[in-house]
């Protein structure tokens, strides 16, 4: 597939491994340009580039103690560009944490899990389903 049909899909995640394991992922399932960041400062820095949607770890100070939170980068994101979906990340399976997630405009809440990969999949799938549709929709109101 040529690089201008492919996703543009950030990864955001201060856990090398597991950064490195999203990476993989969606390298190999081939539709994605996949850019990784340890922290939400330099996600932030690199918006210019236009991604089609951002996967965001919920914390994101294992590295440097004084980084950017997830939500506060989510925050930032959105201040910039709206559009973008995100999708957060962690390894919190607490409901108040997906709820503040979803409060502060982001897209779902994937727990990481042994399923976390298959969630990201389906949910990117919803996505560009949503957008495709709205799309349409969009279209076709022009034409009434």
């Amino acid at each position: 597939m040529k690089k201008e049909n492919k996703v543009k899909l950030f990864l955001v995640d201060d856990d090398a491994v597991f950064l490195k394991a999203l990476e993989i992922e969606f390298l190999y399932e081939g539709d994605f340009d996949v850019e990784t960041y340890p922290t939400g400062e330099l996600c932030i820095e690199n918006l210019n580039k236009k991604p089609d949607v951002i996967i965001l770890d919920y914390h994101l100070d294992g590295i440097d103690k004084s980084a950017m939170n997830g939500l506060s980068t989510l925050d930032q994101i959105k201040k910039i560009d709206p559009s973008i979906p995100i999708i957060m990340l962690s390894s919190q399976d607490q409901i108040d944490i997906a709820i503040q997630c979803i409060h502060h405009d982001a897209f779902d809440y994937v727990v990481k899990s042994e399923t976390a990969f298959v969630r990201l999949r389906k949910i990117l799938t919803t996505i560009f389903l949503y957008k495709r549709m709205k799309k349409e929709l969009s279209w076709y109101m022009e034409r009434m």
